[in-house]
């Protein structure tokens, strides 16, 4: 079971849920806080290639 623990988007408006989502404001940005949460929250970031990334928690 696979469970989404955080978004990290660049279009707020096409987000919505029950996880955390973190807006910023550019590629670089998104990628670099999708890491930095990667390590934090120990899970695997996912780039779904639409401006829009998951961070997932796998058991």
């Amino acid at each position: 079971m696979s469970q989404i623990l955080a978004i990290v988007t660049l279009s707020k408006d096409r987000i919505a849920g029950g996880a955390p989502i973190f807006v910023v404001e550019g590629e670089e940005e998104m990628q670099r806080t999708a890491f930095s949460l990667e390590k934090m929250l120990d899970a695997n970031a996912h780039d779904l290639k639409n401006g829009t990334m998951i961070l997932v928690k796998h058991s």
